[in-house]
């Protein structure tokens, strides 16, 4: 059974109420939050009316990556918790989809696996959206199969290739992949784990309005097609899913299935499914935080949110809900959601990015 992941228990924050009384005439309470502190002035002369800071108000839109939706979803409950008056949406349909909606200028935020295309970025710009563009987090791309598989326990890019490449529609069983893997392999393009056991290859995977789709394309695959001259793209012959949890669902119900999600997928459902570790030709590299924050595991990715520029000086809320996302209390979120911190310096640049609202693909 896998277990959603954005689904919290208990995730609460203490907001602490400090009064601090001056005298007879004047008061002032300090309300001190995750978010920060605000002081907001009352006025204690007799007959006067007391007045206190409005609360914030307003609706927030986010969508796009399932790979980055649990950690948006964790800082936007802990917003509305210090916010209540505030409506936040946070979903995944995938990082493509996403940047359709946010360039459209029907939301606020967007969610992403990959960094905003530059086709994307012209779309937004045409449409009057200025996006700017916040990395967040580290992403461990992990191969998967089930955790009843013993036979593979490791494979290079030109076995992901043979196994999950344009040239090996219609192979139904690993060992299918055998004659192109030894083809590769002649070619110094990997395939060094084959022969593979005559067993059903059973794939279920990201579909393309996934940027995990997008980055496994980029990472893995492309570092063969461009010297076979072949298609980018993976086999058509899969169930593709943009819900990682179906993804979850098929890798583990199979006992020969092979599939790629966003690691945190991996972690919270170890019950079922096993990551493959990886072999760029320095041996093989299992996703973990410390392989994944050094981009040792050779499938890293960072992990972004873009935010339209004219929301967030129109509408406070926005504002104020990535300046929390952007705080200690909401960053701890992309590690609680299993993803891998920016190191200090990094996320600094980052942070420095947004509050000078520069609009782009910064890198």
């Amino acid at each position: 059974m896998t277990r959603k992941m954005w689904r919290l228990s208990g995730l609460l924050l203490v907001i602490a109420l400090v009064a601090v009384a001056c005298g007879d005439d004047d008061a002032a309470t300090t309300t001190t939050t995750a978010a920060g502190t605000t002081t907001a002035a009352t006025t204690t002369i007799p007959g006067a009316t007391t007045t206190t800071a409005a609360p914030l108000t307003g609706t927030i839109a986010v969508s796009g990556s399932s790979t980055v939706e649990p950690i948006s979803a964790r800082v936007a409950e802990v917003f509305s918790a210090l916010n209540p008056e505030v409506a936040i949406s946070v979903d995944g349909p995938g990082t493509s989809d996403g940047m359709v909606l946010f360039c459209d200028g029907d939301t606020d935020v967007a969610d992403a696996s990959r960094a905003i295309k530059d086709a994307e970025l012209e779309t937004c710009l045409a449409n009057g959206v200025e996006p700017i563009e916040i990395k967040v987090g580290i992403d461990g791309l992990s191969v998967l199969t089930s955790v009843n598989n013993d036979a593979i326990t490791c494979l290079d890019f030109g076995d992901l290739y043979a196994l999950l490449g344009s040239e090996s529609v219609g192979f139904d069983s690993w060992a299918d992949a055998n004659a192109l893997a030894a083809e590769l392999m002649a070619a110094g393009l990997g395939g060094s784990h084959a022969p593979y056991p005559d067993v059903p290859l059973v794939i279920t995977a990201p579909g393309e309005e996934s940027g995990t789709f997008d980055s496994f394309i980029e990472l893995v695959l492309q570092k063969v097609t461009k010297e076979r001259g072949t298609d980018d793209n993976p086999r058509v012959d899969y169930v593709a899913s943009g819900n990682d949890n179906v993804i979850i669902e098929g890798i583990g119900s199979n006992d020969t299935s092979l599939g790629w999600v966003g690691y945190a997928f991996f972690v919270e459902n170890q019950d079922v499914v096993k990551a493959l570790e990886i072999d760029k030709g320095d041996g093989c590299v299992a996703p973990t935080p410390e392989t994944i924050a050094t981009f040792e595991s050779p499938i890293s990715r960072p992990l972004y949110i873009y935010v339209n520029k004219a929301a967030a000086a129109e509408k406070p809320a926005v504002a104020a809900f990535v300046d929390f996302y952007l705080s200690e209390a909401g960053l701890v979120e992309v590690t609680n959601s299993g993803y891998v911190s920016l190191p200090e310096d990094e996320m600094a640049t980052w942070i420095a990015n947004w509050e000078s609202r520069t609009v782009g693909h910064i890198g």
